[in-house]
């Protein structure tokens, strides 16, 4: 018997071939960078859980960016935890918020070099730990729960107090219902029409939340976040929550957490036309992290690897806590495992 003809092994001689027919592409402008960003002045709070990363006050903020930026990472994504908390999240949406003013002093020393999108969510600000505002329910186990409509007045707001101070991109990770087209109709009405929107469309109930959490102080205090982020069997449920979201104004979509979800991933670039964001949430760094430093893999094999699946699911955008040492390997030609 003949050998066959084809021989798949002749395109995986060598990094150059191997690099001249390779399928997927995995630059730094592909990645987003998380921050948590404190008041005060020299600070940082190292984040037990999130090996390298810290709680910055400002000042200390723009020192990371600028090093972010050497590095290759051009887009950053912002969450701020405040002094006080009460609870209607006053904290999110005020003008000289937390998040604002660190917008606002991000585009004074970069401009147009870094790409700020700013978190817009309750979460952080509520004394409870919820997306939205409280209301009594007696069919709750709880004994309450979120108040969907009444809580959109507020996100918009937030949306608009981060567009005000200088964000190029709002992103809702709240999960309420309409409150993309809510959004939408804020900026717009406030002449802010040219600030995009990235919609955590598709955000589960994960259990990979929870360094964030530690980290943002943002723990539900009563009952959990299941009323509103999706159940982790469900992907059709998850492409009908991206094309509404789309509908109402959505320029760009995104589904959380990354590694759990990429068929959810693929499912929903299949299904809509506007780039795709994938969140490579805090449990899944900690993951490799944790691994990596008990020996057990390889930590810049793995952060490749699992950054190139999500690439290769279809997501346009990766929002990453790896992001600095991936752009630094990606500019090098070294990241694609």
């Amino acid at each position: 018997m003949s050998f066959p003809i084809e021989r798949p092994r002749r395109l995986r001689r060598g990094d150059a071939m191997r690099a001249l027919v390779r399928e997927t592409d995995l630059g730094p402008e592909r990645f987003v960078l998380p921050y948590f960003v404190i008041e005060g002045e020299n600070a940082r709070q190292p984040i037990a859980s999130m090996q390298g990363h810290s709680r910055l006050s400002i000042d200390q903020l723009l020192v990371e960016a600028e090093a972010a930026l050497g590095d290759g990472v051009r887009s950053v994504l912002l969450f701020g935890i405040p002094d006080e908390k009460d609870a209607t999240g006053t904290g999110a949406w005020v003008e000289d918020g937390i998040v604002q003013k660190a917008i606002a002093a991000l585009k004074k020393q970069f401009g147009h070099d870094l790409l700020v999108m700013g978190d817009v969510c309750l979460c952080e600000y509520t004394d409870h730990g919820h997306c939205g505002v409280l209301k009594d329910d007696p069919q709750s186990s709880a004994g309450r729960d979120v108040d969907n409509d009444p809580s959109l007045e507020l996100l918009a707001r937030t949306a608009v107090s981060q567009a005000a101070a200088g964000a190029d991109v709002v992103a809702p990770s709240d999960m309420m219902d309409g409150r993309v087209g809510a959004i939408r109709g804020a900026l717009d009405d406030a002449g802010f029409q040219r600030v995009a929107i990235l919609s955590y469309a598709v955000k589960y109930a994960s259990s990979f939340y929870g360094p964030f959490r530690d980290a943002a102080g943002s723990a539900p205090q009563m009952g959990d976040r299941r009323g509103y982020q999706m159940d982790p069997a469900n992907v059709r449920e998850g492409i009908r929550e991206a094309a509404a979201d789309v509908v109402e104004g959505a320029d760009m979509v995104m589904v959380k957490p990354a590694l759990p979800y990429l068929d959810v991933i693929r499912a929903v670039r299949e299904s809509v036309d506007v780039p795709v964001a994938a969140y490579q949430v805090s449990g899944e760094f900690a993951l490799i992290k944790a691994a990596a430093e008990k020996g057990w893999i390889d930590e810049e094999r793995a952060i490749a690897e699992t950054l190139t699946a999500i690439r290769r699911a279809g997501a346009d955008i990766i929002i990453t806590y790896a992001a600095r040492e991936a752009a630094v390997r990606a500019r090098q030609g070294t990241l694609l495992p």
